[in-house]
C-alpha cells in the first residue's frame, strides 16, 4: 500500500520528501520511482523494491475512443472496475467503492456478483490514478469523478470520504468538489451525514421506479429504505445544502419507461423535492433479462416530463464494446 504507507516509509527522511512524493505521486503522475529524480538513488531503489507504484490492470478500449474500462487487480486478488468516459471535451471516471455490491439491484451485473468486502480510500484512489497516467500520455487530465461503479459508496463512507478528500486537495488532484459525485440507492442515514460534510459534493440518487412495488422488485434495498423514508432524507439534504440532487432513472424496455410512469415519477418528485432535482435518464447497457427501452420511447417518456416542466438530461450508451456495465468484467470467472 504505497500510498496509505508513505508517511511512514519517509519518516527518516528529511520533512520536505513527503512533499515531494506526493507531487510525484499525484502531480507528475510517475509510475515508477525511477522517474523521481528529486530523490537521490538509494532512496528511488529502497521505493522501487519496497512500495512499486505499478498499478496492475486489465485494459480494454472502445473502438470510439469515447470510453476505456479497467480491470484493477487488488493485492489479495481480488479484482474492481473503474471506467473513463470521454464526452464533448471532458473527461470522467467512474469509480467503484465496493468489491461486488450488497444492493442486489437484478439489473445490475454487479448485483449478480455479491458482496466480497470495502475498498480501503488507497483502493479507490488507485482506479483515479491508473486513468490519470493513462490521460497525461495525450496530455489531457481527469475533469470529473462520479462514484457510480461498484458497490454502495454510502455504506463504505469513511473511506469514500476519505478518498474524496484526497480527490479534492489542492496539492494533490486539485478536482473542485462541485466535479465530484456520489450516487446511492438511498440510504437515509448516509445521506444524512452528507449534509455535515464541510464540502458539498453533488449527489445522485438511484430511483428507477416511481413507486414502491416496482423498485423493490428492481431494487430489494427498497424493502428496508421505502422511496417515503428516502425522500424525506433528501428533503433534509436539499433544505440544508439548497442542492440540486440527480434523479438517476436507467430506462428498462417494458418495466419502467411507459409515458404513465413518466407521469407517476413527475408527481412523486414534485410532490416531495419541489424543484431543486433534475432526472437524468440512463440508456441501458444490457446484463441479464432485461431489454433496454427503445430510443422512440424513450423520446416519450422525456417529453412527458419536459412538458410537466422538468429538467431532463440523457446519459448515452457508452462502452458496450468494453462490457461497460458496472460487474461485466468482475464478475467473470
Amino acid at each position: 500500500m504505497f500510498l496509505q504507507n508513505i508517511e511512514k516509509i519517509l519518516s527518516n527522511e528529511p520533512k520536505f520528501r513527503l512533499k515531494q512524493a506526493n507531487q510525484a505521486i499525484y502531480v507528475d503522475l510517475i509510475s515508477s520511482w525511477d522517474k523521481a529524480t528529486i530523490f537521490p538513488n538509494g532512496l528511488r531503489e529502497k521505493l522501487n523494491k519496497e512500495y512499486p507504484l505499478e498499478i496492475k490492470a486489465k485494459l480494454l478500449e472502445e473502438k470510439d475512443g469515447k470510453s476505456a474500462k479497467a480491470l484493477i487487480y487488488l493485492k489479495d486478488e481480488l479484482k474492481v472496475e473503474t471506467v473513463l468516459m470521454r464526452h464533448k471535451g471532458r473527461n470522467t471516471v467512474c469509480v467503484s467503492s465496493q468489491v461486488g455490491c450488497p444492493m442486489g439491484c437484478t439489473f445490475c451485473a454487479t448485483g449478480n456478483i455479491g458482496f466480497e468486502r470495502n475498498l480501503n480510500w488507497e483502493e479507490i484512489i488507485m482506479q483515479v490514478l491508473y486513468f490519470a497516467r493513462y490521460l497525461k500520455k495525450i496530455d489531457e487530465k481527469i475533469d470529473n469523478i462520479v462514484f457510480m461503479g461498484m458497490g454502495e459508496p454510502l455504506l463504505n463512507y469513511e473511506e469514500v470520504i476519505a478518498a474524496i478528500r484526497i480527490l479534492n486537495n489542492k496539492d494533490k488532484f486539485n478536482i473542485g468538489s462541485r466535479k465530484i459525485s456520489i450516487s446511492t440507492c438511498g440510504i437515509p442515514e448516509g445521506i444524512r451525514r452528507l449534509i455535515e460534510e464541510d464540502k458539498q459534493f453533488n449527489l445522485a440518487l438511484s430511483l428507477h421506479a416511481p413507486n414502491d412495488r416496482l423498485r423493490s422488485q428492481l431494487m430489494p434495498v427498497n424493502i428496508n429504505y421505502p422511496i417515503d423514508k428516502i425522500m424525506n432524507a433528501l428533503k433534509e439534504y436539499i433544505k440544508e445544502t439548497n442542492r440540486k440532487v440527480m434523479i438517476e432513472y436507467v430506462m428498462l424496455k417494458d418495466i419502467n419507461d411507459s409515458q404513465d410512469m413518466a407521469r407517476e415519477l413527475a408527481r412523486l418528485l414534485k410532490n416531495k423535492l419541489k424543484n431543486l432535482f433534475f432526472v437524468n435518464l440512463i440508456s441501458y447497457n444490457k446484463t441479464g433479462k432485461f431489454e433496454p427501452s427503445e430510443e422512440k420511447q424513450v423520446g416519450k417518456f422525456r417529453k412527458v416530463l419536459e412538458d410537466l416542466n422538468i429538467t431532463v438530461t440523457e446519459r448515452y450508451r457508452l462502452g458496450r464494446d468494453i462490457k461497460g456495465a458496472c460487474g461485466q468484467l468482475a464478475g467473470k470467472r
